[in-house]
């Protein structure tokens, strides 16, 4: 980890508490559809701060709000986001300077989780905030503790996660910071 990320790019919970998962459908009594808990998972949820980034209102966080509009196509082309391995995935995050900021980061894997809009698929997020948001799966920095060589991911066709290898697997990144 690199140091200017130890104690300033902590999740910051503005509200406190959690998202609701977006399950709006009871499937059995008490279940998360029946008790509807936590903070709202879309809408006054994320602010479009209008120069590329989304507030998250939740997590204390702000994201990239379309990798593929940043200039210099280290996350690709307007439009066409590309994938890219997970030692550049840290790499080009560490050295993003995006929106007058330059303490970006790959997320972790609950920071990702916390994105994924489980009343939604193909994608499973909002794209009014996060337009562009590919199917297929997103890096996170949180390595599998079980084997090293691998780290967890976020699929976002339905919102699962799972690991990839570090050395071999291609998927997509979305930077974060500490959205103070």
């Amino acid at each position: 980890m690199h140091l200017k990320h130890l104690k300033k790019n902590r999740i910051i919970n503005i509200k406190g508490g959690l998202a609701k998962t977006g399950q709006v459908l009871s499937y059995y009594p008490k279940d998360d559809g029946d008790y509807q808990r936590g903070l709202p998972a879309q809408g006054e949820r994320f602010i479009d701060n209008g120069d590329g980034t989304i507030k998250d209102l939740v997590a204390g966080l702000m994201w990239v709000k379309d990798p593929s509009q940043i200039p210099g196509g280290l996350f690709g082309t307007p439009g066409s986001p590309i994938t890219m391995g997970w030692y550049s995935a840290i790499d080009n995050c560490e050295n993003l300077d995006y929106a007058g900021y330059s303490d970006w980061r790959l997320p972790n894997i609950r920071e990702l989780a916390s994105i994924v809009d489980c009343s939604k698929y193909n994608p499973a997020i909002d794209t009014v905030y996060f337009p562009n948001t590919q199917t297929s799966g997103y890096w996170s920095s949180t390595t599998l503790l079980a084997y090293d060589v691998y780290a967890w991911m976020t699929y976002l066709y339905y919102g699962y996660q799972t690991f990839g290898s570090k050395n071999y697997s291609s998927y997509y990144v979305r930077p974060v910071r500490a959205g103070r």
